[in-house]
């Protein structure tokens, strides 16, 4: 295997791609709100789909705006399906996402018939093509995708930096910061729209799979490994550069095991963040499987001890 600067930047990619998700993903993780990741980057096809008929450009900013939108939609038509359709939140992001979401798929298959939008790059995304489009900053060419998506890492982080202690108060006791004064709803509706746009900013690059990954699991893993908010966002931070890192180099490696060329890099990333879940999963200090048997293993050793100190002789 001979690694080149294309490899290089195709996980810079995903490492600002994994940044820029997991800021936001903790706070979505925290809520008990990661179905609405998932929501969110489905149900933004429909606003892509638009964007690019109207235009007829994959890069255009009305694409964007679009999706943005719609992926903010998607939080208010959820609340409102929850709330006026008294159903549950959970069944509600079903209703709306699945809905959006095919409603995409037909208008992206309807253009692509006309020119080359693929509907299997909204899956995986084209990560392996993106070091070929650049754009010329500070005389180097860099790849427009770590332009694009280290900007909505670098607003993500200035956003959630700036409003931390709101986002903190309002995630573990929503009622606490309207009493404070912090409107819990506007934040909800402002963590939305970070995680839209995020969304949008990497979907072209990476597909709505490593989204829909770097969004939960990271923070999900994060989790498993401190009760601590900023340790939780620094370590999803790092979970997702590692994932990165190892999906891309099992793409190019693993599939020559069994006879094969290479495999979606994109679909690798997520899998190693499957496996560092995994593995945080059983080895994590507090909540860890191996920590909960040891725990319950001592839990019944100690009265049989004190049996036997407190027994007659």
């Amino acid at each position: 295997m001979n690694w080149t600067s294309f490899d290089t930047w195709i996980v810079v990619v995903g490492i600002v791609t994994a940044i820029a998700c997991a800021v936001p993903g903790c706070f979505l993780v925290l809520r008990k709100m990661s179905m609405m990741g998932d929501a969110i980057s489905h149900a933004v096809l429909p606003g892509i789909a638009v964007g690019f008929l109207l235009t007829g450009s994959r890069s255009s900013l009305p694409m964007f705006l679009a999706a943005a939108l719609t992926g903010v939609l998607t939080a208010v038509f959820t609340q409102w399906v929850s709330k006026f359709g008294r159903v549950d939140r959970g069944a509600a992001m079903g209703i709306v996402f699945t809905t959006l979401f095919a409603i995409g798929l037909i208008l992206i298959v309807r253009a692509a018939d006309n020119v080359d939008l693929d509907p299997g790059c909204v899956l995986y995304g084209a990560m392996e093509l993106a070091p070929l489009d650049t754009v010329s900053f500070l005389s180097f060419q860099i790849p427009r995708a770590v332009l694009s998506i280290g900007s909505i890492m670098l607003i993500n982080i200035v956003i959630i930096a700036a409003l931390f202690k709101e986002f903190r108060i309002s995630s573990f006791d929503p009622g606490l910061a309207d009493t404070l004064g912090f409107s819990s709803n506007k934040l909800h509706y402002l963590l939305m729209t970070m995680v839209a746009v995020t969304t949008v900013a990497a979907f072209e690059a990476v597909g709505s799979i490593i989204v829909i990954a770097m969004l939960i699991v990271p923070p999900a893993t994060a989790l498993l490994l401190t009760r601590r908010l900023v340790p939780m966002i620094l370590i999803s931070c790092g979970v997702g550069t590692i994932a990165a890192a190892l999906g891309h180099y099992g793409a190019i490696t693993i599939p020559g095991w069994f006879g094969f060329d290479s495999t979606s890099t994109s679909g690798m990333m997520a899998t190693a963040t499957g496996l560092l879940f995994v593995l945080a999963w059983f080895f994590g200090p507090t909540d860890g499987l191996l920590s909960q048997l040891l725990r319950r293993r001592q839990d019944l050793e100690e009265p049989e001890a004190l049996r036997s100190v407190s027994a007659p002789d």
